[in-house]
């Protein structure tokens, strides 16, 4: 998950020897661009097998529906202004929609997985996200929504709120109050503060509330047998904080094997250690009812289990149609974990507080325990591709 990982490290140039330190140092703050056209296709096979295993129909349509949702993205005033000063030279809003337009066709017409990969290779260009080391290699994560128990009142077991946005959020001078000023050091004070009135519903475990911050989504069992759905709102002007990353820094967790179980152990076994850790991330995130309808992701179009990802905005493609490469954990029937190496189509519709660079992507893995579970195993190196027709 995106709250597991440290930032991905600086991409700089290697300055050849017998140059000036001025010439040194001009090299090293100079960019590279975070995608790069490939004139081939790398040797090994990208194929995305799923859509013709098992129940094949159902593959296939949450692929095409996750279209669907990034064809809706492009035609809002927002994708417009994202696409207008894109900085990557040939990447534009109208050949995204084309792309998916043309994708979508020869999904809906190829027989197999290879005749499809035949047809792609032939018609589209791929661009590669240069990665966090220049070469490649990505780092994957996976985020999921999960259930939880929940009250529309508070009561001494239901104390931890979740907020709406506030309505004049905009107008809220900076810096914004931290975490600390809006709930206190315990999660319990809002009411002396600008969030007072906003509780949107209340939960009973601190951690949780927390958590549905980072995953901005949430499924929650309320205390009458029925559910309701949260999702992301807005938040304050903050960089994120990675709770795991602060347990590793201070030498509480090992970094090896870092997964939201043992996170979830750890904050279990030393509950009091909440109060020093949460508020440690000022970005607070407000919500809204969403009447049980799919999870948004900051695009305000829906994600799609298996088929969305996030990444940084601020450089990939919104919207756009991706490949990508990794070893994929899949459950055995004795609750343990193996990794599958897997291509899958997916579509750019999502960021997140700790996906920032061209090195990192979130995976959005589903809703629920299982979900959870799988989400949390996913922390592995791989290669992210975007695809767009040959111009």
């Amino acid at each position: 998950m995106a709250w597991l990982l440290p930032a991905p490290r600086p991409v700089t140039a290697k300055p050849m020897g017998g140059e000036s330190a001025q010439a040194i140092a001009a090299a090293t703050i100079a960019p590279l661009p975070p995608l790069t056209p490939r004139e081939h296709w790398p040797d090994s096979p990208l194929t995305d097998d799923l859509l013709w295993q098992g129940d094949a129909s159902a593959a296939q349509l949450r692929l095409l529906t996750a279209i669907a949702h990034s064809l809706s993205y492009l035609d809002t005033p927002a994708a417009a202004e994202a696409y207008a000063n894109y900085p990557i030279e040939g990447v534009t809003r109208d050949r995204v929609r084309r792309s998916l337009q043309r994708f979508r066709t020869l999904v809906l017409t190829s027989a197999s997985s290879a005749e499809l990969q035949t047809a792609v290779q032939q018609e589209f260009q791929l661009y590669q996200s240069i990665g966090n080391d220049g070469e490649g290699k990505v780092h994957f994560t996976g985020y999921f929504e999960p259930t939880y128990a929940a009250s529309r009142v508070p009561t001494a077991e239901y104390r931890y709120p979740l907020y709406r946005r506030p309505a004049n959020l905009d107008e809220w001078v900076l810096p914004h109050p931290t975490r600390m000023e809006l709930e206190g050091k315990d999660g319990l004070q809002s009411a002396s503060g600008p969030l007072k009135g906003l509780e949107l519903v209340w939960m009973r475990d601190r951690l949780e509330a927390f958590l549905v911050q980072v995953q901005g989504s949430a499924r929650l069992r309320l205390t009458d047998g029925s559910f309701m759905s949260v999702g992301y709102a807005g938040r304050t002007e903050y960089d994120y904080v990675s709770l795991g990353r602060e347990l590793i820094n201070d030498g509480q967790v090992p970094a090896e094997g870092m997964t939201l179980e043992r996170l979830l152990d750890f904050f279990a076994a030393n509950p009091a250690a909440l109060d020093d850790y949460i508020p440690r991330n000022d970005r607070f995130v407000f919500f809204r009812e969403t009447a049980g309808g799919p999870p948004t992701g900051t695009f305000s179009v829906p994600v799609t289990a298996g088929r969305s990802i996030a990444t940084d905005k601020a450089i990939m493609p919104p919207g756009a149609l991706a490949l990508i490469t990794l070893d994929w954990p899949i459950p055995d029937a004795d609750d343990t974990w193996q990794a599958m190496p897997i291509s899958r189509y997916v579509l750019n519709q999502d960021t997140g507080g700790a996906i920032q660079g061209p090195g990192r992507v979130d995976i959005y893995v589903g809703s629920g325990d299982a979900a959870g579970a799988q989400a949390g195993q996913v922390n592995t190196d791989g290669q992210l591709f975007f695809l767009l027709l040959k111009q």
